[in-house]
């Protein structure tokens, strides 16, 4: 009976959300106040109903509620209960859920602390918020129910990935999407101005903290994530630059940009039409991630599925967010007037140079992700571009950013001067350069102590063809590794997996549930 009220009360947020997504905007049209109204008692209900789904489904894994498909599958009777909970969000449907009801929390929070934003704005952008919940429920109940029964149940579970059964995944997951999801705020606060034609002081200030605080959570997320899986699978750091790290990295740098522009938008009344186009991007770059994780066609450790069935039905929700939101910019846009006159070399001259460096760093990690898919649309080769592309196309713009970061907090709004803020820098730089000798210094010692690897460790990117990290030595049977298998790779010579992954129908290794 759990299972069925979870269900119905997704179908009644489904509901709700849809009336969201049309009757406060209407309102907002028209003037109607009774209509704009409607949208913060219907956000509060949506995540109410959402809230409720997502019990009955932590119930169904706390209780070992075997008849339920999603529990057979990913918990066992014997667990901890950390992993009975966590287990809740260690899969596909599961995770989605927690998906919506992040989203809808955002949206509950906007509707209970924004009493004094303006009402039209308010209903735009909950409506427009309530068109994302809307369509990721639908995705949800046509595709991926979590409360699917089956007609005989088993006596015990299949029990969870055992490199899930981790604290990592009981925090990980649900910061990284309070930050992935949390960017919706700030994409449906730009489309509601885009709607409304606005764009000012006021705004930038509601939008601030939201961006702030998904920026936050986004980097704990990051963090935690990178954490796990060092001590998890001894990595070392060799799966960074993975598809699915760089669809969490993405928005990251996006947000970081749009965090510093929001403020020249609320200081100096300037970027209006930039910072507009960075929102719409962050989030529109988290719903991309969300594909890449769900879709298959990119091959990851992270993935979690690879149905295109479900990868068909987010490209659809693709195209019509990233597409009419940035045909609405397209629009729009020329309209919107930004002042606040400044010199180059200023603040805002600092900022946009700031901005240029992680928009240029993101494009180049967005492209080093997806041109594979490109390539084996276009020609059919399939390749894997690997970290040494990643570090020289994408180390020098943060160097650079580093070098600028300084000096642009020195300088004043509106027209500063070079000569006066340089000599206060030249102690930091000195201590910077001894740091980095010193970093430096202790690293080729520790190379030469310990071989190939710092400190006596091996280099974890030497794989052995069992896919355990170790020497490119004899492995424990005394024979040499055999040349890796696969397909041919950028920068890195070939794509080397862990062992001890799920094996899939094509053969590939994954770990299920550790993406976006």
């Amino acid at each position: 009976m759990t299972a069925e009220l979870g269900h119905f009360a997704l179908i009644l947020a489904f509901a709700i959300a849809l009336a969201q997504a049309v009757v406060p905007l209407v309102g907002a049209q028209r003037r109607w106040s009774d209509w704009m109204a409607l949208a913060g008692p219907a956000a509060g209900a949506q995540f109410f109903l959402i809230a409720l789904a997502f019990a009955a489904l932590t119930r169904a894994f706390v209780t070992s509620d075997f008849s339920v498909a999603l529990v057979a599958q990913n918990s066992n009777s014997l667990k901890p209960m950390l992993y009975k909970v966590s287990g809740v969000w260690g899969n596909h449907e599961g995770s989605m859920l927690l998906w919506v009801l992040v989203l809808s929390l955002f949206g509950a929070l906007v509707a209970l602390f924004g009493r004094e934003l303006a009402p039209g704005l308010k209903a735009r952008m909950l409506a427009v918020q309530a068109m994302i919940g809307s369509a990721f429920l639908g995705f949800i109940l046509f595709t991926s129910n979590p409360f699917t029964r089956l007609p005989r149940p088993p006596v015990d579970g299949a029990d969870l990935n055992p490199l899930l059964q981790d604290p990592g995944l009981a925090f990980h997951p649900p910061f990284l999407y309070l930050g992935y999801v949390g960017l919706s705020t700030a994409f449906s606060f730009a489309v509601a101005a885009l709607i409304e034609g606005r764009v000012d002081a006021a705004w930038a200030r509601w939008v601030r903290p939201w961006v702030l605080l998904a920026w936050i959570t986004l980097t704990i997320g990051i963090a935690l994530g990178s954490y796990w899986a060092y001590y998890e699978l001894g990595w070392g750091g060799w799966w960074f630059w993975d598809p699915v790290e760089n669809a969490s990295f993405m928005p990251w740098l996006i947000a970081s940009a749009l965090l510093h522009c929001v403020v020249v938008v609320e200081k100096r009344d300037g970027l209006k039409n930039w910072t507009i186009l960075l929102a719409i991007l962050a989030f529109s770059l988290s719903l991309i991630g969300t594909f890449i994780v769900r879709s298959g066609l990119l091959t990851s450790v992270h993935s979690f599925a690879s149905d295109p069935t479900r990868g068909l039905f987010i490209l659809l929700i693709l195209f019509v967010a990233i597409g009419g939101s940035l045909a609405l910019y397209a629009w729009r846009a020329p309209q919107m007037r930004s002042g606040g006159v400044f010199a180059p070399v200023s603040r805002e001259g600092a900022l946009i140079l700031n901005n240029l460096f992680l928009t240029v760093a993101c494009g180049v990690v967005f492209i080093g992700t997806l041109w594979p898919l490109v390539l084996e649309m276009a020609t059919g080769e399939k390749i894997s571009v690997g970290a040494p592309f990643f570090d020289k196309a994408f180390t020098p713009m943060m160097v650079l950013l580093i070098v600028v970061l300084p000096v642009g907090a020195m300088l004043p709004w509106k027209r500063g001067d070079l000569g006066r803020v340089m000599p206060k820098l030249y102690a930091a730089l000195g201590l910077s350069l001894a740091v980095m000798g010193a970093v430096f210094a202790g690293g080729k010692r520790a190379v030469g102590a310990g071989g190939d690897g710092v400190g006596g460790v091996a280099d974890p990117r030497r794989v052995d063809r069992s896919g355990g990290a170790g020497a490119a030595g004899p492995n424990s049977s005394g024979r040499k590794p055999a040349p890796p298998q696969g397909p041919a790779a950028i920068g890195m010579g070939q794509v080397h997996r862990p062992c001890g992954f799920r094996v899939d129908g094509d053969g590939h290794r994954r770990c299920f549930g550790l993406g976006g």
